[in-house]
């Protein structure tokens, strides 16, 4: 039957809204670098800021699954409140949240940057400013090696007394601190500053070698995450898009 089809039938299907992203920090210093991220690349998106300072404590001192039940206590707060994706922007933890089975994507914020480094060459320098980090990023570089397909040889630096002027409020000094650490690398294609809290450095450095960064990258593909459903079979971990499948804690 011909004739002017109804407004409904005219009207084109309206894209997916976007978020809410929850964000799982161990420092509040963070939320104004996503927030000025998520205004620049993505805006619109709804940003959940979840704060846990004693996580990362407990983590340097106990190992990073000492802190395990709490990541998925918070990462169930999360969801509670509506989030469709969490981004956990600590390396340290990173790694517990992402293999937490929370009934939505759960991202960590360094993994894009991972791969990032393995696809500019074989020889990458982790630097940290916590120790506690190096052990998780370097695996985390070796995972997205293999994932490639590539060969990679990681080597680390931890920044002596960064983290110190970082907790005393001294961002200026941890930056400089961390440039300087990463113009005096040599030999490497690539440089990974394995803490979000380490970005500031980027701007500051005068090395050839590319040094990269984790929170746009892992903003863009926490992003994507929340505006997409996952894909058939996905189990809640790690990124939904992925054919990987990780056991998720219980």
């Amino acid at each position: 039957m011909s004739g002017t089809p109804s407004p409904a039938a005219s009207r084109a299907p309206l894209p997916a809204s976007p978020g809410p992203l929850a964000l799982l920090h161990t420092s509040p210093a963070h939320i104004p670098v996503f927030d000025a991220l998520r205004d620049e690349d993505h805006p619109g998106l709804e940003l959940r800021h979840f704060v846990a300072e004693d996580l990362l404590a407990r983590a340097r001192r106990e190992g990073p699954d000492a802190v395990a039940d709490d990541v998925r206590a918070l990462l169930g707060e999360a969801v509670a409140d509506g989030a469709r994706a969490v981004l956990c922007t600590c390396s340290t933890i990173g790694g517990v949240a992402e293999r937490t089975d929370a009934g939505v994507p759960v991202l960590r914020v360094d993994r894009p940057m991972a791969a990032a480094a393995v696809a500019a060459g074989p020889r990458v320098v982790v630097l940290a400013t916590v120790a506690s980090t190096l052990e998780p990023t370097v695996a985390l570089v070796e995972e997205e090696a293999r994932r490639a397909g590539r060969r990679v040889e990681v080597r680390t630096v931890l920044v002596d007394g960064a983290w110190a002027l970082f907790e005393e409020g001294d961002t200026d000094g941890c930056a400089r601190a961390v440039a300087d650490a990463a113009d005096a690398v040599t030999g490497a294609d690539a440089i990974v500053l394995a803490q979000a809290s380490m970005t500031p450095a980027q701007t500051l450095t005068t090395t050839a070698i590319p040094v990269l960064s984790s929170p746009r990258r892992g903003l863009a593909a926490a992003a994507s995450a929340a505006e997409c459903p996952p894909r058939p079979g996905w189990t809640g971990t790690g990124d939904p898009g992925s054919p990987r499948d990780r056991r998720p804690l219980r």
